[in-house]
């Protein structure tokens, strides 16, 4: 593991996570992440390496600088983005000033390229720019801004950030976020649109309520689904079949 005291490198992460592969990860991967023509993670490659070690690796180099953990997050293996995002997460968890906050966001946003598959979107998108906007209600237009990208993960950033504002009792971003979704094409959208409903809904089930009510007859049926997951057996039946 990587010394407290030495400067720590982008090449010695990637030396410590190999240390972690597993063959059968390796060759379970790129299937479940849909590293396939057309898939949505084509292109990705895996080590195979699973969270649990990934986690313990990146508190190991939670240290790392901003410059390496830009080269990790430009790195082919899904592994090395992952680790470098959760160690950027911790980073901003331990930032004890709105100054440095701001910088780790920005740098977040600025290196989105490297954010490309679910697992890197829904934990990083909460933890850094949804507890950011938490504290910025002013920079929520950030949200609405990658809600209307061309870009697959962008837009998911868009929805899963909302996730800690829901905990504030704030959903109006989160609203009117999924009604642009309605028509979107991707079910990677619509699990994610249905998943941040249903989290709304616990908070404050009149809000979810009130948007199935308007809604439930357009939304895809995965997002339905995913959204009134937690809703009495009849209450599902009826938004169902509309």
């Amino acid at each position: 593991m990587a010394s407290g005291t030495t400067p720590q490198k982008s090449t010695s992460l990637l030396a410590e996570l190999k240390k972690h592969v597993r063959a059968d990860k390796a060759a379970f991967f790129p299937k479940f992440f849909q590293d396939f023509p057309g898939g949505y993670g084509e292109g990705d490659r895996f080590l195979g390496i699973v969270v649990p070690d990934i986690r313990r690796v990146a508190g190991a180099f939670r240290n790392l600088p901003l410059e390496e953990i830009r080269r990790a997050l430009h790195s082919p293996w899904h592994e090395m983005r992952l680790t470098a995002l959760v160690v950027l997460s911790a980073q901003f968890e331990r930032a004890k000033d709105a100054v440095t906050k701001k910088s780790l966001v920005g740098f977040y946003l600025q290196n989105l390229d490297g954010v490309n598959n679910w697992d890197l979107v829904d934990d990083s998108s909460r933890k850094i720019l949804g507890n950011w906007l938490c504290e910025n209600p002013s920079q929520r237009k950030i949200l609405h801004r990658l809600a209307r990208s061309k870009n697959l993960w962008e837009q998911r950033i868009a929805v899963v950030a909302n996730y800690p504002l829901l905990k504030q009792h704030e959903f109006d971003d989160l609203l009117a976020i999924s009604e642009r979704m309605l028509q979107h094409p991707h079910d990677l959208i619509h699990k994610a649109t249905g998943w941040m409903l249903r989290e709304a809904g616990k908070v404050e089930l009149p809000v979810l309520r009130l948007f199935l009510d308007k809604y439930a007859g357009q939304m895809p049926r995965t997002m339905l689904r995913y959204a009134i997951e937690k809703l009495p057996v009849s209450t599902r039946k009826s938004y169902m079949q509309r």
